[in-house]
């Protein structure tokens, strides 16, 4: 197999071409500071066709939701509205500055303060801020302000964060970022919080749990309203991780069953790509207890115009200006397009296209928890004795199928992380059922057929532990 089908930029090099024209200047020319300058730069010289052809080669190489099904569980690689693209690129979006001022930005912070009443009404909340640049920063923020609510409250022995086993994987780190100390609380036999483990955990060293709702089983908590009343009992807060919110938006709001402070991904449910590392929106919304805690500033509404403020008990700023704007104004034009009964449709289509692959496969590859799944649901890949699932997953790129999350969640052996979003067809789940069937065969009859996958692709199956810690970073001819 020819590992290198495709030369790097700069192979092609060649000495005296260049596919770039400047003008002459026309401001003084000022010598750069040598502080600046390297030697030892040999960039490559090739000629504007040749880039071209290079890098549209590689593109047509890249995997996309835009040609092909992506069921990464959890991640809710959807396809989205190219409506909403052209919405963020308009030219009074796209070349508005935050350093323009609120007399010149009155549309902007208008849509970010609609947006915010229209994303604390979906969750349930009182008020909510559009500061935080992922999800991971959105739990960070929520983290802060449950800290703070304590703080501020003299309440400084609790340094204690819960966690269930079927919460998302950022969720420890982040408390141990704020400075909490954290304490696992195992599943039930359906999947939901062990409700007994959880009683016994709870004192007052205990400032809170963080909760994801339908958890990484793919699985709505049923006892939500209990942990809860517990928890707040108790003296703690409950962070909602609202990662998961494309299951349950229009149907359920997390504010109304006692969640706190929560944050959305409107990168994976309110439609910007997600992937490759962003832009993205972690935005966070609070309760009663909670909204005057949020990061700021937010935009704001007096006397008819629009503005940005800090509310009165905030964490403080966490981003640069105000937000990634190109995210919002994606997720504003969706739900002004979807509205409320085209935000539930959303949710009941995700629910029912997981639960009809789920029926598909199930026979073949067996669930931990039978229960209905929510969004996602978790297989294991325990299909034949000697193959795992890192083989399945090999196997279905020569199905022309990107593989599904694995091994994650951990307490599921052999997991297979299925997520099919609300966006795709019957066609696509039966044509993916189809090819996990037909791999379950191979396993039995050829495992050495999936043990070597892939076989299609440019290079056959990398050493991905020696790739992730050893990584090769820049180009060495």
């Amino acid at each position: 197999m020819n590992l290198r089908p495709e030369p790097l930029a700069y192979e092609l090099s060649a000495p005296g071409r260049c596919g770039a024209a400047l003008p002459e200047p026309d401001v003084p020319e000022t010598a750069l500071p040598k502080a600046l300058l390297r030697d030892d730069l040999p960039l490559p010289e090739i000629d504007e066709l040749t880039a071209v052809r290079h890098f549209t080669r590689l593109s047509q190489k890249n995997y996309s939701i835009d040609t092909e099904f992506y069921p990464l569980g959890s991640c809710t690689m959807k396809y989205n509205p190219k409506v909403n693209e052209a919405a963020a690129s308009l030219p009074g979006w796209r070349t508005t500055h935050p350093l323009a001022g609120a007399e010149f930005s009155q549309g902007a912070l208008e849509l970010m303060y609609r947006l915010q009443a229209m994303l604390a009404d979906i969750g349930g909340f009182k008020a909510a801020s559009l500061q935080p640049a992922a999800g991971a920063h959105g739990e960070l923020a929520g983290v802060l302000m449950i800290r703070k609510w304590h703080r501020d409250r003299g309440d400084l022995k609790r340094v204690k964060m819960l966690i269930p086993d079927s919460a998302h994987g950022t969720n420890p780190a982040t408390c141990s970022m704020v400075g909490f100390e954290t304490l696992t609380i195992p599943s039930a036999a359906d999947g939901g919080v062990d409700l007994a483990a959880l009683e016994s955990a709870l004192d007052d060293t205990v400032a809170g749990i963080m909760i994801t709702n339908p958890s990484t089983l793919g699985l709505f908590e049923r006892n939500i309203e209990r942990i809860a009343k517990l928890v707040h009992d108790a003296g703690g807060l409950v962070y909602g991780d609202g990662a998961n919110l494309n299951a349950i938006t229009g149907i359920f709001r997390p504010g109304d069953a006692g969640i706190d402070v929560m944050h959305f991904n409107l990168h994976k449910t309110f439609s910007t790509p997600h992937g490759g590392g962003g832009p993205g929106s972690g935005m966070v919304a609070a309760g009663e207890r909670l909204a005057d805690y949020l990061p700021g500033p937010v935009a704001v509404r007096k006397d008819g115009r629009f503005d940005m403020a800090m509310p009165t008990a905030s964490i403080g700023r966490l981003k640069a200006f105000h937000g990634n704007f190109g995210v919002l104004v994606r997720a504003y034009t969706y739900i002004r397009m979807l509205g409320a009964p085209g935000l539930r449709r959303l949710a009941e289509t995700a629910v029912l296209n997981a639960n009809y692959l789920k029926a598909k496969v199930e026979k073949v590859y067996p669930l931990k928890y039978g229960r209905g799944c929510m969004h996602e649901f978790v297989a294991m890949g325990t299909v034949a004795e000697g193959v795992h699932t890192l083989d399945i997953a090999k196997r279905l790129i020569d199905y022309g199928f990107h593989p599904p999350t694995i091994y994650f969640p951990l307490i599921v052996p052999e997991a297979l992380m299925i997520e099919p979003t609300e966006t795709e067809t019957r066609e696509t789940l039966d044509a993916f059922a189809d090819a996990l069937v037909k791999i379950a065969e191979e396993a039995r009859s050829d495992p050495e057929l999936l043990h070597s996958a892939p076989h299609v692709t440019p290079v056959g199956r990398l050493d991905e532990v020696a790739a992730a810690r050893c990584p090769i970073l820049c180009y060495r001819g």
